[in-house]
Parts: structure tokens; C-alpha cells; sequence
């Protein structure tokens, strides 16, 4: 079937988080959620549980877990059993969720920055300490792992590496070479990891996503992978992801953990969940050609039209992480272009050491949306 993804969706009046922060005239690119109509069997099956008109306790439905196993295997050639699996309503729960199972207060948790401001508060919520090394920015604006910085960041404490991959805000790929790596120094010095993978289905056509516990059966006894069609299919608000955990006693101290403080997925978020991995497919295929397409033009334009701004283009993600610091704008770029553009950006502060002088846009929105925004920058620019 056709996908009308140029069709802009009036979210504004909608309890949106991301339209409904700024006034009327603020184009909204600032949060990581797209500005697409779900697919049509993830409604279909909302409309089914609704029309059924009883909400009570649910339960997993009985197919979703041989759903995402055979999804894993299919992709990336990932056998896990249908025991590994454990549902939660979130990745950001799942990764807080991981760390306080894997270490004990005042054990240290390692993040590679920029990157996704909630890894920056993990280590306050769970009593741990944070152990950070920054990404290397190349000329070309990809990011690359200094292995020497990598490996005195880990300290006696260090517990959990928390991998984003791929990588929010930067929008990397990590190759299987820069996995395997990661991994070999993480076992060797005796370091869990918990890898956030949930884009890991919005990956460009000149990369491939590897989740890093599919290496190795030593690397996956060692790691807690989280995955979840909220992002891939625009259903973030419905709360359901899985956290994929081969190693039993690694599974029995995050059941353990989330005792009375974690709730289960919803009925809605199971029905959501289940309907997009199991007939999503063919919006996903068509919804990457169009994020692709988005991705170039976007970065042609920051290119040829914004004076002093540049942006490594992304591998993976519907984010862009554009390079601020050679313009014309004096203090923080993203203030700078809320009040004199009037479009709402990711602040570059947010996500740690590294992010200063950038800002963070969303190209998950239709065509003229993203046109619009970029006219509006380029005029802030040259007036400035």
C-alpha cells in the first residue's frame, strides 16, 4: 500500500510532549518522536482491545515472545531463547533498571559522550558514580572511539558500560571491529554491559545495526540488550519494550530489582507492540526510504545554506547532530534559534561533555516541515 508520509498531522491540542511545549509559532524538531501516522495494523489492533471495552490486568500475549525471537534470528542471526526475553514499559527503565541490579551503590557505570541525557542521571538514581569518555569528533563530523580514553575511563568501580548504539545523539553505527573491542575491554576488566539499542531498526542503507550481545555467547552472558517499537514505529507513548537477557542469574536480579517498582507493559502496549513487529514491516521499509531521503536533503542544505554550521551525516536514528560552533551565533545555539528562528532544537549542553556549541534536530517529520525549519534557520543565520 501507498504511505503518505508528506501529510502533515495536526498534533497541536493532542497532549503531545513535543508540540505542546512551545507557542503556536515554534516548529517543534526537539524531541525524539516523529511526525507519522503509526502503521495501520498497530491502529487496527488498538481498535480492536478498545472496541473489546475491558481494561483490566493483562497479560503478554502469547505469541510476542516467539514474535521477537524469531525477529532477533531473522535480522541479525540471533538465537535466543523465548526465556531471555523480559517486557517492560520503557528502555530508559530498562537501562536504570540494569544498573541497579548489576552494581551496588558506589560502583561506577561508563557512557560514551554526547549522548542521550537520561545516561547522565542513571548514575544519581542508582547511587553509582559516572565514568565518562568523550567521542572524538572527526573533520568529516563522524564520531570514532579513542580505545586509549575508552580504557582509563573504567576505573576498580566500574560496573556497567551503558552503550548507546545506535548511538543518540551522534548517530552512529558501531561497526562488529568497534563492538568486538568494546566488549574484549569491557570483559577484561570484569564490566557488565547494558546496551540501549532501541534504534536499531532506523538504519541507513550503508550501515548494518549488530547488537553487541549477538557477537558471542561470553559477550551475551554479560550484557543486557533493550529493544522496542516505539521509536521505529511511532508508538513511544504506549510504553512497551524488552530487554533481552540470556544469562538466567542476570535475568533473576533485574526480576528481583523491579520488584514493586516497575510496571508491567499495558494491554494497549502489548497490542501495539505485538501488531507493529509482527505486520509493521512493509511501513518500516517504506518509512527508512523516506528518513533517507530526509537525511540528504538535510544534510545538502546545512551544507550549501547554513553559514558556519556542520553535521557528520547520521548512520542510523532520524537525529542530527549539528556542529554550531563555526557560525555566527554568539552563546547557546539552541537558545539562539528557538528565539530568532522560532524552531525548537535539542541543546547540545544536555548530553554531556562534547555537546556544547551543538544543538539536536529530528528530520522524523515531513518534508516541508523540515524545509520550513531550515529556511527559518538559514534567514536567523544570515541576519545574525
Amino acid at each position: 500500500m501507498a504511505y503518505d508520509f508528506d501529510r502533515i498531522v495536526e498534533r497541536r491540542g493532542s497532549d503531545s510532549a513535543k508540540w505542546g511545549r512551545y507557542d503556536e509559532d515554534v516548529l517543534p524538531l526537539w524531541v525524539a518522536d516523529m511526525d507519522f501516522t503509526s502503521p495501520e495494523p498497530v491502529i487496527r489492533a488498538l481498535h480492536e482491545r478498545v472496541d473489546h471495552g475491558v481494561f483490566g490486568y493483562g497479560l503478554e500475549p502469547p505469541e510476542f515472545r516467539e514474535v521477537v525471537v524469531a525477529r532477533l534470528q531473522r535480522l541479525y542471526g540471533w538465537q535466543v531463547s523465548p526465556e531471555a526475553l523480559l517486557f517492560l514499559p520503557g528502555v530508559v527503565t530498562g537501562f536504570n533498571l540494569a544498573c541497579r541490579a548489576l552494581a551496588s551503590p558506589g560502583g561506577g557505570v561508563l557512557v560514551q559522550t554526547p549522548v542521550y541525557p537520561p545516561f547522565l542521571r542513571v548514575h544519581t538514581n542508582a547511587g553509582l558514580t559516572l565514568d565518562e569518555m568523550e567521542l572524538t569528533c572527526q573533520p568529516d563530523g563522524r564520531y570514532t572511539v579513542d580505545w586509549d580514553a575508552f580504557e582509563a575511563a573504567i576505573t576498580g568501580r566500574t560496573r556497567v558500560f551503558l552503550l548507546c548504539n545506535p548511538h543518540n545523539p551522534v548517530g552512529r553505527v558501531f561497526t562488529r571491529a568497534e563492538l568486538a573491542r568494546m566488549a574484549e575491554i569491557c570483559l577484561r576488566h570484569d564490566v557488565d554491559i547494558c546496551s540501549d539499542e532501541i534504534h536499531c531498526d532506523l538504519v541507513f542503507s550503508e550501515s548494518r545495526h549488530l547488537p553487541i550481545a549477538s557477537l558471542d555467547a561470553e559477550i551475551a552472558d554479560r550484557t543486557v540488550t533493550l529493544m522496542a517499537p516505539s521509536k521505529t514505529y511511532n508508538i513511544a507513548g504506549l510504553k512497551c519494550s524488552v530487554a533481552i537477557v540470556p544469562n538466567a542469574e542476570l535475568r533473576e536480579k533485574l526480576e528481583a530489582t523491579k520488584g514493586g517498582l516497575v510496571p508491567g507493559v499495558s494491554v494497549s502496549g502489548y497490542a501495539a507492540g505485538l501488531a507493529a513487529y509482527r505486520d509493521g514491516g512493509p511501513w518500516l521499509e517504506a518509512v527508512m526510504r523516506y528518513l533517507q531521503a530526509n537525511r540528504d536533503f538535510l544534510f545538502e542544505v546545512v551544507k550549501a545554506q547554513l553559514p558556519g554550521i556542520e553535521m557528520g551525516k547520521p548512520e542510523g536514528t532520524y537525529l542530527a547532530w549539528l556542529d554550531c560552533r563555526g557560525s555566527a551565533i554568539a552563546g547557546n545555539p539552541c537558545e539562539f534559534f528557538l528565539q530568532r528562528a522560532r524552531v525548537a532544537l535539542g541543546d547540545g549542553k544536555a548530553f554531556g561533555q562534547g555537546g556544547e556549541g551543538f544543538v539536536r534536530l529530528n528530520f522524523g517529520c515531513p518534508r516541508a516541515m523540515l524545509a520550513e525549519a531550515l529556511d527559518r534557520m538559514r534567514e536567523a543565520l544570515i541576519a545574525a
